[in-house]
């Protein structure tokens, strides 16, 4: 009866912390990056929101964006993505929740801003 109680409560437990995703996984693809323009023209240039969203329950932090070549018209504020060579750091390193990272920037065309590294931390 002990061993069949222990096996019940072991299983319970299992399903409890997955079904508050302690069980799944997280990875970089996990980070959505989706962009649109806003109608707005900067300097004679479309402007764009970028929203960074985190799809995982577990935190994302360090995110480092694609930012070869990027170019913009438009100053963003270094606490919310701060350039730097080829990549971009994300939110001043502070962690990704479910709250989104939004920012504009203004160019001719799109910027491919996607993820290249996270440091991903669940509790």
């Amino acid at each position: 009866m002990a061993s069949t109680l222990t096996i019940v409560v072991s299983t319970l437990l299992f399903l409890s912390l997955i079904s508050q995703g302690y069980g799944q996984p997280c990875y970089l693809k996990d980070l959505s990056v989706q962009q649109s323009p806003t109608g707005a023209k900067i300097n004679g240039k479309p402007e764009w929101v970028v929203t960074v969203t985190n799809k995982c329950v577990c935190v994302q932090a360090n995110v480092m964006l694609n930012c070869k070549g990027f170019q913009t018209e438009e100053k963003i504020d270094p606490s919310i993505l701060k350039v730097s060579g080829n990549e971009c750091l994300l939110n001043f390193g502070n962690a990704i929740t479910n709250n989104p990272v939004t920012f504009k920037y203004a160019s001719n065309n799109r910027f491919p801003l996607n993820p290249v590294s996270s440091e991903i931390a669940c509790s």
